[in-house]
């Protein structure tokens, strides 16, 4: 399986979730350019580059076809790696994800970049966590008061280059915000959110399903944007359950599953190594 991460996540940083994930298959993390150790990337290259960029990775390592699971940031990357390279691609998990940027969030985003730019880290911090994570539903959350003191701290002391890393490629988003879903991946694809996520919320989630020819919908009970975090083993435990092609219903940690999508073709088949 191949991981691609969200904003402020490492390849190095999937902790728990890869340690699950090892259980039954092999795992493939990365660093897309501008991001982590990765060299620096201009904002003008949008999600196609990366692809791209991602796909070379797999070449050099040999790997053929892969299940790819990405969050937030990563699932646009996500999304345009099963387009552009269909045969590539066994099935796809998508959490935290939408089609395009919804004026809000946007607005939301530039402010985080005004304090960015500005130096004003702890003000950028709060209102970086304040977007991705919901306040007001903190506790309802379980770990949810944990996730975001390691979100605060490790935001504000972000290095100068991580910091300039943060601020491309947030307007990578801003700049090439809307996908392109007029021809959608083949491979089945399963869209995830938390039930309180403002951000990527379950409405736009469910849209991204929509946009795809063989897509799932979950929504994760307890839980925001960062889900991964919160309830780790309830979702590598969906996430899995998608990959095996087993059923989704009747699972107690989702508030629902629906199948949004109907292949129009023969789904691909699960895999689970690469």
């Amino acid at each position: 399986m191949l991981l691609i991460g969200g904003a402020f996540q490492r390849k190095e940083s999937w902790g728990r979730c890869e340690d699950v994930f090892l259980k039954s298959m092999d795992v493939f993390t990365v660093d897309p350019p501008g991001w982590g150790a990765a060299d620096p990337l201009p904002e003008t290259y949008g999600v196609d580059f990366l692809a791209d960029a991602i796909c070379h990775m797999l070449d050099e390592c040999g790997a053929r076809q892969v299940n790819v699971l990405a969050g937030s940031y990563g699932s646009a990357i996500a999304y345009e790696i099963a387009r552009r390279y269909p045969d590539r691609v066994g099935r796809v998990v998508l959490v935290g994800t939408m089609t395009a940027i919804p004026d809000h969030a946007q607005a939301a985003m530039r402010r985080t970049l005004e304090y960015l730019a500005a130096g004003h880290m702890e003000t950028y911090a709060h209102a970086t966590v304040d977007l991705l994570m919901t306040p007001e539903r903190l506790a309802d959350i379980p770990n949810g008061t944990r996730v975001r003191k390691l979100l605060l701290r490790r935001i504000v002391n972000l290095s100068e280059a991580e910091a300039h890393q943060m601020y491309t490629n947030t307007l990578r988003l801003l700049t090439h915000q809307a996908l392109d879903t007029s021809q959608p991946p083949r491979a089945p694809v399963l869209t995830v959110t938390g039930e309180y996520d403002s951000f990527t919320t379950p409405e736009l989630c469910r849209q991204m399903a929509e946009a795809c020819t063989d897509s799932w919908y979950a929504e994760i009970r307890d839980a925001d944007h960062m889900l991964i975090l919160e309830r780790t083993a309830e979702t590598a435990d969906l996430i899995n359950r998608f990959l095996a092609g087993k059923p989704l219903d009747g699972l107690p940690y989702c508030r629902s599953v629906e199948r949004v999508s109907p292949a129009i073709t023969p789904a691909t088949e699960p895999i689970c190594m690469i």
